[in-house]
């Protein structure tokens, strides 16, 4: 017979806000509910409240990795591009989310953590380090990472230059990098505002790139960030 053995989990001496920043996160069934719970009531009021529509779901893969990239006008982006995944698929979905405003106190980390599954992103100090985990994420079949390539919310409606954190993250790859536009995300919710507008929203699903064929070089990685740029812009023109 088996001696049980107990085995405490690594962060049980960790703060309450340390376990929510730690990242992979442990399975629990009680924030599961909670965040299932979470998305049905986010996607009932994005509906109502910012009549938001989506076109191009038919463009999200049915099975692997891959990643949803986005223009970043507002908090509302990411509730959007959560709303557009299936609901089976939101606990394997991550929103990269900046570790020094989304994790920088109790009730922002409980949020980011349990409601919207946000992972950590260290966008100052350890860029290198959290590419890394976002490889690794991506590594095992059926996760979802969304990214926001500008890094900032933008405070004039204009598209700023990608980072080239998602050209290195994807350049001789084969995961499938989804361009995505979301319009009105401004006016519903601008940065520095407390509470968002009723305003209408529209998210608009490009079909998927890969970047295998390319060598892992600065160069590539710039086309990379230039091409996604081009097509997430090209999604927002209204004609598109």
């Amino acid at each position: 017979m088996t001696e049980w053995q107990y085995h405490p989990p690594p962060d049980i001496d960790s703060t309450m806000a340390e376990s929510l920043r730690n990242f992979p996160r442990r399975p629990a069934m009680l924030v599961y509910a909670i965040r299932s719970i979470a998305a049905l009531l986010l996607r009932g009021w994005l509906g109502f409240y910012h009549r938001l529509s989506i076109e191009g779901r038919e463009n999200l893969p049915e099975s692997g990795s891959f990643i949803l990239v986005c223009n970043h006008t507002s908090h509302l982006d990411t509730l959007c591009l959560l709303s557009s995944v299936p609901l089976r698929k939101i606990h394997r979905t991550f929103p990269a989310a900046a570790a020094d405003y989304f994790f920088s106190s109790l009730p922002r980390s409980a949020v980011s953590a349990i409601l919207i599954n946000a992972l950590p992103f260290d966008r100052k100090m350890k860029g290198a380090e959290s590419l890394t985990v976002c490889s690794t994420l991506l590594a095992n079949p059926g996760n979802v990472l969304i990214i926001f390539p500008e890094g900032t919310r933008t405070t004039t409606g204009e598209l700023g230059r990608f980072r080239s954190g998602i050209g290195r993250l994807v350049v001789g790859t084969e995961l499938p990098v989804i361009p995505c536009h979301l319009d009105g995300g401004m006016k519903a919710w601008p940065k520095g505002k407390a509470i968002p507008r009723p305003h209408r929203l529209k998210l608009r699903i490009g079909t998927a790139m890969n970047f295998a064929h390319l060598g892992k070089t600065s160069e590539s990685v710039a086309s990379i960030c230039r091409e996604l740029q081009t097509r997430v812009s090209i999604l927002g023109q209204p004609d598109q």
